[in-house]
């Protein structure tokens, strides 16, 4: 991962635009090889990660762009690369050109994945590997498609930042997977919201309240890297707390209608349910099963935050937002748009195609980090300004990847994990 140079104020502040603003790039580009196929030629496309996101992310681009070819499959288990390639072939019959020696399998999928020659990568692993293979595929002159979140710490933030901009000087197309940029119903509220009708923006609230997440049994074969990379939820190295994985959505929008990001935070959060019932019999993490965050915007204006994952609580996933001369849920009109998980995709490769501008990976890096500050927040109990977390956060990536090697946490005598505790945790 990059330890690259923090990016000023002013380029935090452009990434945390609007899609429109985030598609008006400085001009003056030159064209990477394999940038983009002219016209209506065949597109390439590689699939890194072949869970259950990551198949369907090659199925919505494959239901609704022309003219495709999946070309290569990528994933650190065979199960998994395998049983993805067998169900897409099955599906899509000629849209599909996937021999055995295309479907890659281990840590290093990924690099055969790009070299197999592919014009768009699709990024669907688990979050915690996206700013490397995003940086690879980028480096190599892809297209990407990249599920969020984009990052689970500040070393993979500041990676991100680096890649943008790479991205931006080969003229490469990235679209990031917070698909609400992408739902006609968000685009009209936040037209609406950004021309004024509410007034200054002066609270926001965003909400992912839900149930608990799966789970899956070890077995005796496993090895500690592949138990926690096969429950990856459930780890912070791995998807950053369900804070990172689920609400980074909300959080997005509420940044997507402030036209920026927050510049501290400070909140509450703990593992209440998880904790009383883990059992390394059945499975045993480290994520929190609930937060709840103050952030603080430059012009002093607020977002609340919750985000729970306990049964029989209240379900709530939406937003709001309220301003001088009213209030808004973010969305307007939109009911009979296209799918917003499809539609992202035609967006992708229309603007290849077409060679138009476009890199979401700018808002998807800050609302990304966005999450990663709330979480350390409510880790340590303390106050964390957007500044010293993005500079100082913690590296919660393993030093080596394999299957025998150590992941970055290691159960105790018992079979259970650390998980931080507020007052004690230090978020640098």
């Amino acid at each position: 991962m990059s330890n690259s140079k923090m990016a000023s104020r002013r380029d935090f502040l452009k990434s945390g635009t609007t899609v429109a603003a985030g598609l008006a790039l400085a001009g003056g580009l030159n064209i990477a090889r394999n940038a983009h196929a002219a016209g209506g030629d065949e597109l390439k496309i590689a699939l890194i990660g072949c869970g259950g996101r990551g198949t369907g992310a090659a199925a919505n681009c494959l239901d609704s762009v022309d003219n495709v070819k999946l070309i290569a499959v990528a994933d650190a288990f065979a199960d998994r690369a395998k049983g993805c390639a067998a169900d897409l072939k099955k599906k899509y019959g000629n849209k599909i050109d996937l021999p055995e020696d295309r479907v890659f399998v281990g840590f290093d999928a990924y690099e055969k994945a790009i070299a197999a020659g592919p014009d768009v990568v699709l990024i669907a692993t688990s979050p915690g590997f996206r700013p490397i293979h995003y940086a690879a595929a980028i480096k190599a002159g892809k297209n990407v498609f990249m599920e969020k979140p984009c990052c689970i710490d500040a070393p993979g933030f500041r990676s991100l930042l680096e890649t943008n901009k790479l991205a931006d000087e080969k003229n490469l197309k990235v679209v990031v997977g917070l698909q609400r940029h992408y739902q006609e119903s968000y685009i009209n509220g936040m037209k609406k919201i950004h021309d004024g009708e509410i007034g200054d923006l002066i609270l926001c609230q965003a909400y992912w309240n839900g149930g608990e997440p799966w789970f899956r049994p070890r077995t005796p074969e496993m090895t500690e890297m592949e138990y926690q990379m096969r429950n990856w939820y459930h780890f912070v190295w791995l998807c950053g707390d369900n804070i990172c994985e689920q609400h980074v959505h909300n959080l997005d929008v509420c940044n997507w209608a402030k036209n920026g990001h927050p510049v501290k935070a400070n909140g509450m959060g703990a593992c209440v349910q998880r904790y009383k019932h883990r059992d390394p019999k059945h499975g045993s993490g480290q994520i929190y099963d609930s937060h709840f965050i103050e952030f603080t915007y430059e012009d002093g204006s607020k977002m609340y935050s919750q985000c729970r994952q306990i049964p029989n609580t209240w379900n709530w996933v939406s937003e709001m937002v309220f301003g001088t001369k009213g209030k808004s849920n973010c969305q307007s009109g939109g009911h009979k748009a296209r799918n917003p998980y499809e539609q992202e995709h035609v967006v992708l490769f229309d603007a290849i195609r077409k060679n138009e501008k476009h890199n979401d990976g700018h808002y998807g890096a800050t609302s990304s980090f966005t999450a990663v500050l709330g979480r350390m927040a409510t880790y340590s109990g303390q106050e964390v300004t957007w500044a010293d977390a993005a500079a100082k956060g913690p590296d919660e990536m393993p030093k080596k990847f394999a299957f025998d090697a150590d992941p970055p946490v290691m159960p105790d005598k018992d079979g259970l994990y650390p998980i931080a505790v507020p007052g004690i945790y230090k978020p640098f």
